[in-house]
């Protein structure tokens, strides 16, 4: 189950709709497609199910608060790295 695709490029595009797969939002022509490339491409089969692990991994853990000086120190640093809008 090697991917048949020198350049990846369907690979790529695979890629950016495997959240939508996982959530059933494909049009069913897609998710065909996903679930056809994802049988025959080894690498894309590992990165679903990575990427299914994951979720699953964070739906365990569940929501943790971080410490507060943690916040305070995180939001300093998106202030000072955000850019200002444009006029």
């Amino acid at each position: 189950m090697a991917c048949d695709n020198p350049e990846h490029r369907h690979c790529l595009e695979l890629f950016e709709k495997l959240s939508e797969y996982i959530d059933q939002e494909l049009e069913s022509e897609t998710h065909r497609h996903v679930e056809a490339h994802v049988a025959e491409c080894l690498a894309c089969s590992a990165c679903l199910q990575t990427l299914k692990q994951t979720i699953a991994l964070c739906r365990q853990a569940g929501e943790r608060s971080v410490p507060a000086a943690f916040s305070r120190k995180l939001h300093a640093v998106l202030q000072s790295t955000t850019k200002p809008p444009l006029p």
